[in-house]
């Protein structure tokens, strides 16, 4: 085989993985002790909380997912050097299947729909629930519904995760045919499960509202803050080895290169949004943005637009600003806390009509992110940082040309 079949590098993670580990669970033990105090005191909080970190976490392990899934269908060697950070998330899937549960408790908390009707006392909204609510929106379908959308999310973990174990040993086979076989439906089934995700999970909180291109702005977010993640925790790594061996500024260029695209994406999803339900002026769906727009919730808007957009997409204009992992990771620390403020302004406002930032919002999301944290650097510890044996491995191992 090629020179990746005998790597002279140690790829082994550093021990700091480890210590990251073991803080962050502490973090997140500490954090959940606070969270589960606020369940009992004030659990319309708790859930709305839940709901809003749960859906921060989620996605950038699905994002991480969809991006092993471009990578095996493109190739190069920026998604290789990355692989195993992005394996690491994805295999985070089914410790987020188990944090899911609590949905369900809170379903009657969350979800208007999963109230009893006569409780609404709008004559028009109650009707068009009782419709609904005998077709799609109802409890069962909505747990049935969930199992099924983390059963395919984990059997594609599970596939690339299981092939890509194997390219750690000597002679181990060339499975890029069947990583090209799975990633190809896998990204379409991706598409379609998180987008009726988006719509029981999140869109559902106001049921008099719809848009077709919801489900597509999640999922755009969801790649964006997997690769911002990637970033962050390589720029960790590249204090030690093999990191510092292996990142080479034509990978980290190409991260950038990725984040600026997916910034660019997510604007015209989103502005794509706001200008068909503007012009139309339609009652089921101007709701959205008249609630957004009021209340102190437009300045919300307006701070993504300047932060989650406008001032990033100036700075990832220049090449050697996305090529010094020192700067770039700042971007990235910078719109991941921006795709948190997005699901804020997406989630909350279906409860407040005013601006209201309570302790469980940011409580919660800290605790689901201690213990997310802590399993996905224990996956990250549990494998070499490359797989050495792959075909695709010596690009990143053979000697950077300056």
């Amino acid at each position: 085989m090629s020179a990746a079949a005998t790597p002279k590098l140690d790829l082994t993670a550093p021990q700091v993985v480890r210590k990251i580990s073991q803080r962050s669970l502490i973090i997140g033990g500490l954090f959940g002790a606070l969270s589960l105090v606020l369940a009992f005191i004030r659990p319309d909080e708790f859930y709305r909380a839940y709901l809003l970190g749960f859906m921060c976490w989620l996605g950038v392990a699905l994002g991480s997912m969809a991006i092993v899934m471009i990578r095996h269908l493109t190739g190069g060697g920026w998604g290789t050097v990355i692989r195993r950070i992005l394996g690491a998330a994805m295999r985070t899937l089914p410790l987020l299947a188990i944090l899911f549960i609590p949905v369900f408790f809170g379903i009657r908390h969350l979800y208007i729909w999963a109230q009893p009707l006569s409780n609404i006392e709008d004559k028009h909204l109650r009707e068009h629930l009782e419709q609904i609510t005998q077709t799609y929106l109802t409890v069962n379908g909505f747990i049935i519904r969930a199992i099924f959308y983390f059963a395919v999310w984990n059997v594609l973990s599970f596939l690339l995760s299981k092939w890509s174990k194997e390219t750690d040993r000597p002679n181990a086979p060339d499975n890029s045919g069947r990583f090209k076989a799975v990633s190809g439906p896998g990204l379409i089934l991706y598409g379609f499960t998180i987008s009726f995700a988006a719509i029981d999970w999140v869109m559902s909180l106001d049921p008099s509202w719809i848009s077709t291109i919801f489900g597509l702005i999640i999922l755009i977010g969801e790649v964006l803050s997997a690769m911002c993640f990637a970033i962050v925790v390589e720029r960790i790594l590249f204090d030690y080895k093999p990191m510092s061996e292996m990142l080479k500024p034509d990978f980290v260029h190409d991260h950038g290169k990725w984040m600026l695209a997916f910034i660019m994406v997510w604007a015209y999803f989103n502005f794509s949004q706001w200008l068909i339900i503007w012009a139309g002026n339609l009652p089921a769906e101007i709701t959205f943005y008249l609630r957004r727009l009021s209340g102190g919730w437009g300045s919300i808007g307006l701070i993504l637009v300047l932060f989650h957009f406008a001032i990033p997409f100036a700075m990832l204009l220049s090449r050697s600003f996305k090529r010094n992992i020192r700067k770039l990771v700042w971007v990235a620390v910078w719109l991941m806390l921006m795709r948190y403020v997005d699901l804020f302004w997406i989630i909350e406002p279906n409860f407040s009509k005013t601006l209201t930032v309570t302790v469980a919002d940011i409580v919660v999301p800290v605790a689901i992110g201690g213990i997310w944290l802590w399993y996905f650097f224990r996956n990250l510890a549990a494998l070499p940082l490359l797989p050495a044996y792959d075909p695709d491995a010596h690009e990143v191992l053979e000697p950077a040309h300056h």
